[in-house]
């Protein structure tokens, strides 16, 4: 964890510097590297931290933080932006900031930010005493052997490209709402499709809560299904609703898709007995699909238009439906039973 945060904050830092399209590429993807090591780390070491039985839960947990996060990005990247650009530097960082960034790349101070907050993560990780983790055999990256085993198993594959699909579903209506937006509907992007991003990760986040209550109340496979159906309509609604409807129908798609993450996560990792390390890495592979999606939006719409372009996105989210029908996790996550709840508080 303290690698990846460290090569996370090298990597940024290196940007911030020598602000050049070319050193911003190979920065964005050692980042990238960096987070995704990050995962492959967490999520098996979740499971075991919280229990099987609990994993799709605390997964969900960390889905909610991201939201969270998610949700203050975009409001950060519009103070920092608009009060540079405007020489406001009265107020708090702006000042700072206009001095470590050129004023033609104000968006370049968001990059300090993260520099900041990744070099806070490798103090934090590495100075609070976190309690050893003992990993299990089969929660640890394996060999060659075991991912061959993993890769005959049919599940595998159809997992992978269930994260595959929800990050290029995310990916795919959080990068390209904005622009369809502006372009369908005459909104600006910097402040009212900046905010719409925002409300997109901060519905996110209040989808967190609700799946994190109802991942207690229902099978997850239930839960997955029926947030699918409602991501399907809110797209619909957001591609061909009018002006307000569209707005807010993108923005609500953020809500349905918060329980996808960690719902096909603890599905895939209690769908096998075993090399559950080296299983984690290849479904968090399946996060290139939030770059390969863009670019099949982006050549679809070049040939045609943006609406039709950003259709694709019923492909990938009739995938993940999908999952919610032929997934048979082998431990499925645990519930309160109603009935039982209210019986122990009388």
């Amino acid at each position: 964890m303290i690698f990846s945060f460290a090569l996370a904050a090298f990597a940024t830092l290196i940007f911030v510097l020598f602000p050049t399209f070319n050193v911003f590429v190979v920065s964005l993807f050692t980042i990238g590297a960096g987070m995704t090591m990050l995962q492959v780390v967490v999520n098996p070491l979740l499971r075991v931290a919280g229990g099987e039985e609990h994993y799709a839960f605390n997964a969900e947990l960390g889905q909610l933080m991201f939201g969270i996060a998610s949700f203050l990005s975009p409001q950060m990247f519009t103070y920092l932006v608009t009060n540079i650009s405007h020489g406001n530097t009265e107020k708090p960082l702006i000042g700072l900031m206009s001095q470590l960034v050129e004023s033609s790349f104000p968006w370049v101070s968001v990059y300090w930010v993260f520099v900041v907050i990744n070099v806070l993560m490798v103090v934090v990780i590495a100075f609070v005493n976190i309690p050893d983790i003992e990993l299990k055999e089969d929660e640890k990256s394996g060999t060659a052997k075991s991912y061959a085993e993993l890769f005959a198993n049919k599940f595998v594959i159809l997992y992978f490209l269930g994260i595959f699909a929800y990050v290029g579903t995310e990916q795919g209506i959080s990068y390209w709402m904005s622009k369809f937006l502006s372009r369908y509907h005459g909104f600006d992007p910097d402040t009212i499709g900046a905010d719409s991003v925002s409300y997109f990760w901060g519905l996110m986040t209040i989808g967190g809560v609700v799946g994190l209550m109802l991942l207690k109340l229902f099978n997850s496979k239930q839960v997955l299904r029926w947030f699918t159906v409602l991501a399907i309509v809110s797209l619909s609604t957001g591609l061909y609703g009018g002006d307000v409807v569209s707005y807010w129908s993108f923005s609500l798609s953020g809500f349905f898709l918060s329980v996808m993450f960690p719902v096909i996560i603890s599905l895939g990792l209690n769908s096998v007995s075993k090399h559950h390390g080296s299983f984690a890495g290849i479904m968090l592979t399946g996060i290139a699909g939030g770059a390969i999606v863009q670019v099949l939006i982006g050549a679809i719409s070049d040939l045609t238009t943006l609406r039709a372009g950003m259709m694709f996105l019923f492909v990938t989210l009739g995938y993940i439906l999908s999952i919610s029908f032929w997934a048979k996790p082998l431990i499925n996550n645990k519930t309160i039973k109603i009935s039982g709840f209210f019986k122990k508080k009388k």
